[in-house]
């Protein structure tokens, strides 16, 4: 059988721009990942594809310079079920950084435990293909009974109609959920179509959050994403007690050209242009829901 060659991410910008935005303090990028240093780490061989080298200290000058006091970081398959980069980030930025883990069936009380300690306030279940493809929802029913006791929170993440199809699923669940990039619909569906009608409804259930990132990839016409902003703003005006906002830095598996952070950064003020809000999104609902002080 021929193996197929691991997709190579390439690597952010080395020097993205400085955002005109200033951010309030205590904010915080909800959805970044680390990868490396593969000296330390090495990529798994069953990789779905392969990241750029973007060390917890890349990403930290990164978040000093714009003024991020906190971040979500989310273990991704690049690194597949290898923690040990996550986990060693969550020790040199405690306080700072909480975690979002690849939690497997097979995964023990002791290791959530472990996790828990060390950071860690949620679990991610990937729907895309090219991630792995849909999974089990008894699986996914039994994760979230398992980590209820935890107060963690459940990250999904769809693409186009998979959040129609996944609606009431999602509101049986009894812990929180968040929905990842928001729900990455098709941009000429418009803020109106099925998928947002479907994520509004979900957001309404007072148990489902949604992360205002992504806009790069949704975006038709490119930087500075502007054809985005309708359907992001629209989100962050129906519910703004229960948006957040991440980077996505640094930037895998995209198919278009690598975001300039700087210009997703400004457009954070085009998605919630009311200061007073533009601080729910970025510092009191992440302390909220992630548990920050």
């Amino acid at each position: 059988m021929t193996q197929t060659t691991p997709r190579i991410s390439p690597p952010p910008l080395d020097q993205p721009r400085m955002p005109s935005l200033r951010l309030p303090p205590g904010s915080c990028d909800a959805h970044c990942h680390v990868f490396g240093p593969f000296d330390r780490y090495p990529l798994p061989d069953d990789r779905s594809f392969t990241p750029p080298l973007a060390p917890e200290a890349r990403l930290r000058r990164l978040h000093d310079r714009f003024g991020f006091a906190r971040c979500v970081l989310v273990q991704s398959l690049g690194h597949g079920f290898d923690h040990r980069p996550l986990l060693d980030a969550l020790r040199a930025g405690i306080g700072r950084y909480k975690g979002v883990a690849l939690v497997r069936p097979s995964d023990g009380e002791d290791r959530i435990a472990a996790y828990a300690a060390a950071g860690i306030c949620g679990a991610r279940v990937n729907f895309l293909p090219h991630l792995g493809g849909r999974p089990d929802l008894d699986a996914i029913r039994s994760l979230a009974a398992t980590i209820g006791p935890y107060r963690w929170h459940l990250a999904i993440h769809v693409a186009r109609h998979d959040i129609v199809d996944l609606a009431a699923f999602l509101r049986s669940l009894a812990v929180p959920v968040v929905i990842d990039h928001m729900a990455r619909p098709e941009l000429a569906d418009g803020p109106d179509g099925a998928a947002l009608t479907a994520l509004r409804k979900l957001i309404d259930s007072g148990r489902v959050w949604v992360k205002l990132s992504g806009a790069d990839r949704l975006s038709v016409t490119g930087a500075p994403f502007h054809d985005a902003l309708p359907i992001a703003r629209s989100l962050a005006a129906h519910a703004p007690e229960r948006v957040l906002w991440g980077s996505d830095w640094p930037h895998v598996n995209l198919h278009g050209a690598m975001p300039d952070d700087g210009d997703l950064v400004d457009l954070i003020a085009g998605i919630v242009p009311d200061e007073a809000n533009r601080r729910r999104l970025l510092v009191d609902n992440p302390v909220e829901l992630f548990g920050f002080t």
